[in-house]
């Protein structure tokens, strides 16, 4: 028997170590409801945990940014269905004004209410907004430049790809209230003959000359082709009876549209466009409700502003409806990725509990293990009687 160094106390005390270790681990545990607390319970479930995360919660906020479109696209709408409501009731002054019976005084009076409506689908349309954002002005409309002053792009649909677009020669020709005519021509071209500093440019091509057909509007010349495409542009000299510019480059930028953020991850975003909504691309800027003829000419232009709203209307609801879809989508994601996220770090309180009162009955056992122990070197003293 020896006091110097009780092997007994030492294996009692070490066993009783690792159960108090594991004790203290399995209290954690419960007490946090999560089975990794620390990168060394597993490392690399704890990086894997992590990102998941990330994810998850940037899926939450991409939900949140994707119901804020919904409210965009909403309030655009709104606004749009009233602009519409106005049009609608100018379509019937136009056709009540076209009626033989009425009078010069009761035209004049037609031509007040409509002068009304005018101002208010003007105001709409410059103050509709959202968290400070303009809607209707054009802020959020796809952006194009050209390379002459008197040239400037208008519009042009989803469908024209970006890049440069040459014209060779437009050729306008204005009638007496300075609006163009049909005998306004426009060529298109391929190569760069004119354009001093530019001549390395490579233009995309426009639609084939059978396809491509140009028209008409007040100062906007519309060049449209097959496929959807369309490229509005517009002459800002409108001062002479003829024009002729040449050596065009348009600057088709594919940009300008708000863009949503509808993912958690850099790229996932949706672009929504809302068109220009004013009296001019409208065409109910130069209304005449005073005569027969143009109450006449009033109910094609509001015919064809009643498309163009319903038009934007038809885009901003596929929008919505995608948006919709999208949350679903985002919601559902969330959903699932959160549920793998629980399995990899919440703790199973059942199976840990069992994990506890184990290391709890070796602990306690543990402990009355090295008091025995510690007992043993006193049995000397009976040999020293």
């Amino acid at each position: 028997m020896k006091i110097h160094y009780n092997s007994s106390a030492i294996i009692a005390n070490n066993a009783l170590s690792n159960s108090d270790k594991k004790l203290s681990v399995s209290i954690e545990k419960l007490s946090s409801g999560y089975k990794i607390n620390h990168s060394k319970d597993n490392p690399a479930s704890m990086a894997i945990s992590r990102k998941m995360k990330a994810q998850i919660r940037g899926l939450g906020t991409a939900s949140d940014s994707a119901n804020d479109g919904i409210s965009v696209v909403e309030t655009a709408e709104g606004a749009l269905a009233e602009i519409q409501d106005m049009i609608q009731r100018m379509n019937e002054l136009a056709i009540k004004g076209a009626n033989g019976t009425m009078m010069e005084e009761d035209r004049e009076t037609i031509q007040a209410e409509v002068a009304q409506l005018q101002n208010e689908i003007a105001r709409i349309a410059e103050q509709t907004e959202f968290n400070g954002n303009s809607l209707l002005d054009g802020t959020f409309d796809l952006k194009g430049y050209t390379s002459n002053e008197n040239v400037k792009v208008f519009s042009y649909s989803d469908e024209v790809m970006t890049g440069d677009y040459y014209i060779e020669k437009i050729e306008a020709v204005f009638d007496a209230d300075g609006n163009l005519t049909d005998a306004t021509t426009v060529t298109v071209g391929t190569v760069n003959t004119g354009l001093a500093g530019n001549e390395d440019k490579t233009p995309r091509e426009f639609p084939p000359a059978a396809d491509l057909k140009t028209t008409v509007d007040g100062d906007i010349i519309t060049l449209s082709g097959s496929g959807d495409f369309e490229i509005q542009i517009q002459l800002t000299d409108r001062t002479q009876t003829t024009l002729t510019v040449q050596d065009i480059y348009l600057d088709i930028t594919g940009m300008g549209a708000m863009h949503m953020q509808i993912g958690a991850n850099e790229g996932q975003e949706l672009p929504i466009r809302i068109p220009t909504v004013s009296l001019k691309t409208l065409g109910l800027d130069e209304l005449d409700f005073t005569t027969d003829a143009g109450c006449q000419s009033a109910i094609d232009s509001a015919s064809g502003a009643i498309s163009r709203i319903s038009s934007i209307r038809s885009r901003l609801g596929a929008y919505q409806n995608r948006l919709e879809h999208t949350v679903a989508s985002l919601d559902v994601t969330e959903e699932n990725m959160t549920a793998a996220y629980s399995r990899i770090m919440d703790t199973d309180m059942a199976e840990e509990m069992t994990e506890y009162t184990k290391y709890q009955v070796l602990t306690q056992a543990g402990t009355s293990m090295l008091s025995q122990a510690n007992e043993r070197p006193a049995q000397v003293l009976q040999l020293l009687q």
